[in-house]
């Protein structure tokens, strides 16, 4: 009877391999190239930016194969969360799986507010809310069919924002060398990458604007949380991460190459979206409304993601004893309802963004949003790093594993000292210092609440034998 009550508590393997790797790729490719990168470019100039995304892109290698290496061996829906619980400790867990929810459900909010303001292009006379709550609705309906109907919805997301980028980079190394002419200005073709014009605010600009990297990254980590309900992992989990991590870089490198080529960086800070701007005077027929379109599917695309990120990791806590029982819950078509109900009520507060300081809001929930990410970064390459020598102490053999972190431990300490060094250099920006501060401040208070409130009832044993 108890097995029976276990098994109807489990999610489907219900996720393709191609699910996966959309899942994975598209999460990545959102407002944080379509809107973030220009902005970028700005504060650190065209070799600062294009460093600054290497390195992020070094960092997101780091942190992959840290996932794929536990998410292999343990393809659970918890992921990071559930491997912070049991291999470094189960307050570490608590904090971290809270830390994120909050982060990703308040970044779905933001998305909504930002997808209403995108509407109002075509329809000026309707409310910023109305639009928002349409939004809400759709993708809380998408939501609450089926895991398969988020994936099939992510993977269609996905789709069309991938065609728009590689599109966008057809069009704009063709404009760098005139093929396609430009209406406002001759060819640029590499004037405006002179070693003079590379970093206009110095080099260590660079350090501060790093956030927006992470930032724009932040995603990949579905790639685990979704392990739990994905067909196979073990085959497709290295698959997707081999092959995610090539496109998203040189998207992204792609991208920053052609918007410093063709703009000056002091330019791009005054464009709302460049990828607009540069299909406009390449005259692409109905350029903005084009754009419109794809970047308001690309936010759709995050907000999904992050909805179904949230809910999976507080359907995780909640059957370790970390959140409410009734949200380790599923319905009829297994789906953790209750934790998507209370996701998308806790999503709503950010919705505050439309009315109430909306610049200053946002950029704030931007930073703790990338904070939060940067400090789940840290959880899963320590947790990498625990679970190895805990296997290996364990009696475990290393050919064992079928995915493995290559030149251990160095990859995981590398991860993680790069990660602390981006945190300490935010305290260095008095614009994110209060993101940094909020971030920092909520973790301690998880720790110390989990200490006080949840130790006694600790339903996860951290001296688990590693043979599950």
């Amino acid at each position: 009877m108890i097995e029976k009550r276990v098994e109807e508590n489990q999610l489907n393997r219900s996720m393709k391999s191609r699910h996966l790797f959309m899942l994975s790729l598209g999460g990545v490719i959102g407002t944080g190239l379509f809107l973030n990168a220009g902005y970028t470019i700005n504060q650190a100039g065209a070799g600062g930016a294009l460093i600054g995304y290497l390195f992020g892109g070094l960092i997101l290698y780091l942190v992959m194969v840290c996932l794929g290496e536990l998410a292999v061996y343990m393809p659970v829906t918890g992921s990071f969360q559930t491997y912070a619980s049991k291999f470094i400790s189960p307050s570490a867990g608590f904090s971290l799986g809270w830390m994120y929810f909050v982060g990703s459900a308040t970044t779905a909010g933001v998305e909504f507010t930002a997808a209403g303001i995108l509407m109002q292009r075509w329809f000026p006379d309707i409310s910023i809310w109305v639009w928002c709550a349409i939004f809400i609705a759709l993708l809380f309906a998408i939501n609450a069919l089926t895991t398969r109907g988020f994936a099939e919805a992510e993977y269609w997301f996905a789709g069309i924002k991938v065609l728009a980028v590689i599109i966008f980079i057809l069009i704009g190394f063709a404009a760098i060398f005139g093929i396609i002419p430009l209406s406002d200005r001759p060819a640029p073709f590499m004037e405006n990458l002179a070693p003079s014009g590379l970093f206009p605010a110095g080099f260590v600009i660079l350090f501060v604007t790093m956030m927006n990297v992470i930032f724009s990254y932040q995603g990949s980590e579905l790639i685990g949380i979704a392990a739990g309900e994905s067909e196979d992992p073990q085959k497709n989990i290295p698959r997707a991460i081999r092959n995610v991590l090539f496109r998203i870089i040189v998207f992204y490198l792609a991208s920053i190459v052609i918007l410093s080529a063709i703009f000056p960086s002091k330019e791009l800070g005054l464009l709302e979206s460049p990828f607009v701007t540069l299909m406009e005077r390449a005259g692409i027929p109905f350029a903005p409304d084009i754009m419109n379109f794809v970047i308001l599917t690309a936010i759709l695309s995050v907000g999904n993601s992050c909805i179904y990120a949230s809910t999976r990791l507080l359907w995780a806590m909640a059957n370790e004893g970390m959140a409410p029982k009734r949200f380790g819950t599923l319905s009829k078509r297994k789906v953790p309802f209750a934790a998507l109900v209370f996701t998308m009520i806790f999503s709503l507060l950010s919705l505050l963004t439309s009315v109430i300081a909306a610049d200053t809001v946002f950029v704030l929930l931007m930073s703790i949003a990338g904070i939060s990410v940067t400090i789940s970064w840290i959880g899963i390459a320590l947790s990498q790093l625990m679970f190895r020598r805990k296997y290996l102490q364990g009696g475990g053999k290393l050919e064992d594993l079928q995915y493995k972190v290559p030149y251990y431990p160095l990859i995981p300490i590398i991860c993680i000292v790069f990660c602390v060094s981006i945190l300490l250099f935010l305290a260095f920006d008095p614009t994110q210092l209060v993101g940094l501060l909020i971030g920092i401040g909520f973790l301690i208070a998880c720790i110390l609440f989990y200490h006080f409130k949840l130790r006694k009832n600790d339903k996860v044993d951290s001296d688990t034998t590693l043979s599950s």
